[in-house]
């Protein structure tokens, strides 16, 4: 563009930048119902309009606007009569035409290029140019038939004769067809051919074979058109194909095929790619934007080529672009100019590659960047139309008024036009109109109608009155105000009153005349009020907003892993504002919950009964209102013990290992820990089998160590965090050899039942440990430090050998070694066992008791000679007995008690001696054998103590203001009795206690009257007995000051009152009573029921039991 145009340009967009607004006209039924408007066509054929002959044709035309518009058409540029023709008709109301040919008319007669017109008072809009073709398939046809030809020719083939390796092409050249045919191959059975690589069909529907080889070999090689207009199928005459080698044929047969070109004198050799299709190393290919650009390289060599593709300087568009028929077919959808330049295929062998060049050239047929829009305007504004088309080449713009080219078309001073668009300045109420924009260019065109419709019209508020808008706190919330004026009224907002317009933050005002709060809050609930104004007059609404709580789910579903069988519960508590009923619903795996009474939906929970593996999964709690929705989303894992490992193996065999190995069963969602294998003896312990060892979970083999002569099968367990697995299948039996022994019995000891015996005892070795048949074991002992040799003894099937006459208590050296059929095991180690203990031949001495106080006393000796152990000391024992009390009242005698000391010891306490007691006591020394000889016997007293509760304390009532005590005297007195204390005091209900009274009475009292009570009253009394030591325990009871109705404490026995005797005397008898008239009644009518049992039973005692009620028989 050169400068001047460059200057006018600039010009005209700061023109359009100060224009007034253009005027949308709402789609509001009432409103358009009053407006005057242009035509609009709304709905017409597509532009190329292909006619099936069985059919009536139909062109649409239909279009909008007040008044209604009436409908013209032309025909290749010229009016179309209709009512000429009476099989053309137009249908009421709108501009679609119906031909009719149902009577044999020939559908070329009304083929042409058809324009439809609809005219009011405001202007004439036309529709776009509509081709109307018939299928040339029907012509083909027609005329092949008229001809008395098919289709397709009924022409032989003769049978093709290939040599194996070579190329060959079967040609199909199916009839042309508007729109083309589907090509496909197939045999006379219907049966799709096989393709591959090495054999495929080409874009022209020819069948390309690489190489052929003698699978080839078939007579039914079938061509089939499928025309997808009229739905037909027509197919070629069958082709036969023979592939043969050379060596297969005699020379008669050489002779023959040798001058066709399909054979060969000699066989055919691997060779480099050569393409079959596309010739030559250059091909140009022109699309259109918007097409299906497809490219294609079928190549001939041996063996099968390859083929690949690339573009250069540039990237083939991954999204839109696919490669086909095994790589030979590059296709790219929806091309742009950025798709232009040169793509390269590529065949490639083991002999060589050959490559071939696509130069593609996009052009682009006219295309709107922004088509013209309708535009309202008010007398003597101003406003444009624009008409901004793409393509390439560039298109040109013609524009038309009414359907009349703009130059031909009245003058109308308020117009101009530059370039493409329209500008109007002060224009006038006789200037609606419509105005058609033209793009062509070579490869097509595009046409648009926009009106341009003068109005006047006072301000109308579309929107409805008392709308009431509710949004959620911290939402946006957009009061509409829709209007409609000419010229455009401007809009104001007011909130609850009209005393101040709004204005500024927080609200944002829109040129729709919206009014937006971007952060709404409570405070923003209300009413608002939009005021429309133009020059023409005034209109207002009021609308309400609403501002509500959000909705939350304040406790999601959290993660669950439950096993198998068992139930799971997904918590989704809701929070929600108080106007909103919110739905809550649950979803899987983003479907819906199966129908299925397992799933049981409450009001904040999802309960899943009996859980199986396919209910895991993504569980959605959704929960919607009005307004807002919320969601939280839980996983749900079902776990259950693995599945039993398979497929054991056992490799790499020795003498005492073997290597084991499994396939792992299904893990159900929890990761195996670990394996145990197991392993059963068949030799020695058949049906039992043992743990062997662990591996981890990620193992699936294991080395396993062996023991000789067992006769081994394994078998695996996977554990998880479920559980332990079932078994695996055994494995095949594996078998190791007998050997000498590895080992010795362990846990030998030596020590004796006797003064003069040993007794060696030792774990016998296990049936694994053995090694071998035979097992026995040899027993050696040997005094220490005295004997130089050893004894020994061989024995069998024990685990214990006595060795008699030993001398008391002196260490042995021990020793026991295994030994079976194949030799003996590793030489033992010896070990320190004691002959027999006997029992201790001197007592202690020195025997002396301190008594430290009432109940204890410390007791010392001295040890025995060690040599009079004859064993090892195993303590001191003290042996103690409570002669007599020291008291005439109680001189009974206490059982004798022993308290045993340690080895080291010389003294030691004894804690539980009763007070004011005599005692005696000895000492024993201890060994492994028994107690020895005891000690001199030594006597002591224990000193008084304090002494035990009263016996016994009653009270009665003597008088309303006078009580009775009485006592007896403690079992344990535990010294001389001194007295009795006596502390009472009045007690209430409440907190507050009487004054403490304290009364001292001497020791051979046993009652005493309290006169001077306040009467109606509850007392406590505490009675303690005294030594010199001190008071003893007291023992308490309550009384309540009335005449024959004294409270003794819970220590009163109901048993002994009059009225519990006679009640229970009573019951006795209903009982009895009872008892005798149901005796009478079972009775009644000779022959009891238990004896018809026993009749036809037999013995009663032995009738089945019952397991619900536990009762004999059928006895009722």
């Amino acid at each position: 563009m050169d400068r001047s145009g460059d200057a006018r340009l600039v010009l005209l967009l700061l023109f359009m930048s100060h224009m007034t607004t253009a005027l949308e006209v709402p789609l509001d039924p009432k409103l358009l119902e009053g407006l005057p408007q242009p035509p609009t066509i709304t709905h017409q054929s597509p532009k190329d309009y292909i006619v099936d002959p069985r059919e009536n044709i139909v062109i649409y035309c239909e279009a909008k606007g007040k008044p209604h518009p009436s409908f013209s058409w032309t025909r290749n540029g010229t009016h179309f009569d209709i009512e000429k023709d009476p099989k053309v008709i137009m249908k009421p109301h709108t501009g679609t035409l119906v031909i009719d040919i149902s009577g044999g008319e020939k559908t070329e007669a009304y083929e042409g290029i058809y324009q439809c017109a609809a005219h009011n008072q405001l202007g004439t809009a036309v529709s776009s140019h509509i081709h109307i073709r018939q299928s040339n398939v029907f012509s083909v046809l027609r005329e092949l038939i008229l001809a008395g030809s098919p289709l397709w020719s009924k022409e032989r083939f003769s049978p093709i004769v290939a040599q194996k390796g070579q190329s060959l092409v079967l040609h199909c050249r199916p009839p042309a067809g508007l729109p083309p045919p589907i090509v496909f191959w197939m045999d006379n059975n219907f049966q799709r051919l096989p393709q591959s690589r090495r054999v495929s069909q080409g874009l022209n529907g020819d069948l390309y074979f690489s190489n052929v080889q003698m699978e080839d070999s078939r007579n039914n090689y079938i061509c089939y058109a499928r025309f997808p207009h009229t739905q037909t199928i027509q197919q070629k005459q069958p082709i036969s194909v023979h592939v043969t080698e050379l060596e297969l044929l005699n020379d008669t047969m050489a002779d023959i095929f040798n001058d066709t070109d399909w054979f060969r004198d000699k066989p055919i050799e691997e060779r480099a790619p050569v393409f079959m299709v596309p010739s030559g190393s250059l091909s140009s290919e022109l699309v259109l934007r918007g097409e299906t650009l497809e490219m294609e390289c079928i190549a001939d060599g041996l063996p099968t080529p390859a083929v690949s593709w690339s573009k250069r300087s540039g990237e083939i568009p991954s999204a839109r672009a696919s490669f086909l028929n095994y790589n030979k077919t590059l296709r790219i959808t929806d091309v742009s100019e950025a798709d232009a330049g040169e793509y390269q295929c590529r065949a490639t062998n083991t002999h060589g590659s050959v490559h071939h060049t696509y130069r593609v050239t996009v052009r682009a047929a006219p295309y709107w960047i922004s088509a013209p829009k309708n535009l309202v305007l008010a007398p003597l504004e101003t406003g444009a139309i624009s008409c901004l088309a793409g393509g390439n080449p560039k298109p040109t713009i013609h524009w038309s008024v009414n359907g009349l080219p703009i130059n031909d078309a009245p003058k109308d001073p308020s117009r101009r036009v530059e370039n493409d668009t329209i500008i109007f300045s002060a224009v006038q109420t006789g200037s609606s109109a419509v105005y058609q924009c033209n793009a062509t260019n070579q490869y097509g065109d595009l046409l648009y109608n926009a009106f341009v419709n003068v109005l006047a019209e006072p301000p109308r508020v579309l929107t409805p009155s008392d709308k009431v808008y509710q949004v959620i706190v911290n939402k946006p919330a957009l009061l509409e105000c829709v209007s409609f004026g000419s010229p455009v009224p401007t809009i104001t907002w007011f909130k609850d009153s009209r005393s101040s317009m709004l204005d500024g933050d927080p609200y944002v005002f829109h040129d729709s005349g919206a009014l937006e709060i971007p952060v709404s809050q409570g405070s923003n609930s209300g009413k608002y009020t939009c005021v429309a104004r133009n020059n023409l007059g005034i209109s207002e609404n009021h609308v309400y907003l609403e501002v509500k709580e959000p909705t939350r789910i304040l406790r999601p579903p959290e993660y669950r892993v439950v096993q198998r069988n068992a139930d799971v519960l997904f918590e989704c508590k809701v929070k929600h504002d108080p106007s909103l009923v919110p739905t809550v619903s649950w979803r899987r795996d983003n479907g819906e919950l199966p129908y299925d009474e397992r799933f049981r939906v409450e009001a904040d929970s999802l309960t899943i009964s009996d859980v199986s593996e396919s209910d895991a999964g993504v569980y959605t709690c959704m929960v919607n209102t009005t307004l807002d929705q919320d969601s939280a989303s839980a996983q749900l894992t079902v776990v259950e013990q693995p599945d039993a490992p398979t497929d054991l193996e056992l490799t790499d065999p020795g003498a005492r290992s073997v290597q084991l190995t499994w396939t792992p069963g299904d893990e159900h969602n929890s990761p195996t820990k670990k394996f145990l294998i197991q392993y059963e003896d068949a030799l020695h312990q058949s049906g039992v089998w043992l743990n062997l060892t662990e591996v981890p979970g990620s193992r699936t083999t294991a080395h396993l160590k062996l023991s000789p002569y067992v006769h081994y099968s394994f078998r695996v367990l996977a554990l998880n965090d479920v559980g332990y697995s079932r078994p695996s299948r055994a494995s095949r039996q594996y078998r190791t050899s007998p050997a000498a022994p590895d080992e010795n019995p362990s846990e030998v000891k030596g020590h004796g039942t006797e003064h003069n015996n040993l007794v060696i005892t030792w774990k016998p070795l296990t049936p694994l440990q053995a090694n071998g048949p035979g097992l026995q074991y040899k027993v050696m002992w040997r005094q220490q430090e005295v004997e130089q040799d050893w004894s020994f003894v061989t024995v069998a099937n024990v685990s214990r050998f006595v060795v008699s006459g030993t001398p008391t208590f002196v260490p042995y050296e021990l020793k026991v070694q295994a030994i079976n059929d194949y030799g003996h095991a590793p030489k033992p180690s010896a070990v320190i066992g004691h002959s027999g203990e006997d029992f201790p031949s001197a007592a202690p001495e020195a025997v002396q008791v301190l008594v430290l106080n009432s109940t204890e006393a410390e007791v010392s000796w001295t040890h025995v000679p060690q040599r009079s152990v004859r064993g090892r000391l195993q303590g001191y024992r003290v042996h103690y007995r409570r002669e007599r009390s020291l008291h005439r009242h109680n001189s009974h005698h206490a059982e004798q008690r022993s308290k045993t000391f340690s080895t080291g010891s010389s003294s030691g306490r004894l804690t539980d001696l009763q007070p004011y007691s005599l005692y005696s006591l000895h000492i024993t020394a201890l060994s492994g054998r028994g107690e020895g000889p005891a000690s001199n016997t030594h006597r002591f007293q224990t000193p008084e103590g304090v002494p035990g509760a009263p016996a016994s304390l009653r009270v009665s009532a003597a008088d309303p203001e006078s009580v009775l005590l009485e006592w007896s005297p403690p079992h344990q007195r535990n010294g001389r009795l001194t007295g009795y204390t006596l502390r009472y005091h009045a007690v209430s209900s409440s907190s507050d206690a009487g004054e403490l009274q304290e009364l001292e009475l001497p020791a051979n009292h046993s009652s005493v009257f309290l006169h001077s009570l306040q009467h109606s009253t509850r007392y406590r009394f505490s009675l303690s007995a005294r030594t010199a030591r001190g008071s003893g325990p007291p023992l308490t009871q309550e009384t309540l000051t009335v005449l024959d109705r004294a409270l003794v404490s819970p220590q009163v026995d109901i048993a002994t009152q009059g009225w519990f005797i006679g009640l229970m005397s009573a019951i006795a008898l209903l009982i009895l009573i009872l008892l005798i008239i149901c005796f009478i009644k079972r009775n009644k009518g000779g022959k009891y029921p238990v004896k018809e049992k026993e009749d036809a039973h037999g013995d009663p005692e032995i009738q089945p039991m019952k397991e619900d009620d536990m009762t004999f028989g059928e006895y009722r």
